[in-house]
């Protein structure tokens, strides 16, 4: 089973999920389709699999990146310590964009996703509020995801870009989240 969900990450990720067939899925694991069937019922049964496995590692990337520490780090350690487990995530599986991408993503990977997306908001938040105590509930809370939609948003061309290019849009990412936050949470709490 392994075997086919790493086949079928790499398949999603070169080809996209609309593009890619149990077919191609089984020949890049070198397994028969009936082989394939045996574990999986169509293709949507492989990605649900898949999406299961991406969301366990995403968890855990998300846990590395928002530890309750982060908030006592200087800003642009808190930046580096948040942004760089996500993207190195999302380059080490590069199947991940093509099933969560999607806009019609079945409800069973939805379902696996939205406590993660969540938490990440929830996360953020927290450090936020522990940063800026002084800070209103609801601009602590749009600050939040106003930061999580700017990751978002800039993700996709840091993954398009290759080399010393994905290197420089990472930075560009991690300089528009710094300005964004900075007038907020600049400065960090007392220890």
């Amino acid at each position: 089973m392994d075997q086919i969900l790493d086949a079928a990450a790499q398949v999603f990720g070169e080809a996209g999920y609309e593009a890619a067939t149990t077919n191609a899925i089984a020949a890049r694991a070198g397994v028969s389709p009936g082989s394939l069937y045996q574990f999986f019922g169509n293709k949507d049964a492989v990605a649900e699999a898949l999406a299961a496995r991406y969301a366990e590692g995403l968890g855990a990337a998300q846990r590395q990146a928002l530890a309750p520490d982060v908030a006592k780090l200087p800003l642009e350690g808190l930046i580096d310590r948040v942004v760089d487990p996500l993207i190195d995530f999302n380059i080490a599986h590069p199947g991940f964009k093509a099933l969560f991408a999607r806009s019609d993503m079945p409800a069973a990977m939805t379902a696996a996703t939205r406590p993660l997306h969540a938490a990440v908001s929830g996360r953020v938040e927290a450090i936020i509020a522990a940063r800026a105590p002084d800070l209103p509930a609801d601009r602590c809370a749009r600050t939040a995801q106003i930061s999580v939609h700017m990751f978002k948003a800039l993700l996709p061309l840091v993954l398009a870009a290759e080399g010393a290019e994905r290197a420089t849009l990472r930075a560009e990412l991690k300089q528009a989240l710094h300005r964004y936050l900075e007038p907020v949470i600049g400065v960090a709490p007392r220890r």
